[in-house]
């Protein structure tokens, strides 16, 4: 029985106060839009498995550049046609964006 007092004295205070009521229902809508963005990046990249057969012998390629003193930059998309092309050790290579071969 409370609660339906309660309910009927929130509904009450929500319409004598409309601008209130705008921001907390405008400020829910935006909690409610990032967590689910939040969530849906989470289960993208680490809860689903990779699009790969054999995922758990997926490897991370990278190449230095010592000139402006990094140690990871990716690989360049050239070079990728360059080791698919003289690839003796893996089974295959796939650029980011691309599907696996």
């Amino acid at each position: 029985m409370t609660f339906f007092a309660d309910l009927r004295f929130a509904l009450r205070s929500l319409r004598h106060q409309p601008l209130f009521a705008l921001t907390v229902i405008t400020i829910l809508a935006v909690a409610v839009a990032a967590n689910t963005a939040v969530f849906s990046l989470v289960n993208g990249l680490l809860l689903e498995p990779l699009p790969f057969p054999d995922a758990t012998r997926v490897v991370d390629l990278n190449e230095r550049a010592p000139q402006w003193n990094l140690e990871r930059t990716g690989v360049a998309y050239p070079d990728i046609h360059a080791w698919r092309a003289e690839n003796r050790t893996f089974d295959g290579n796939a650029h980011p964006g691309r599907p696996p071969r």
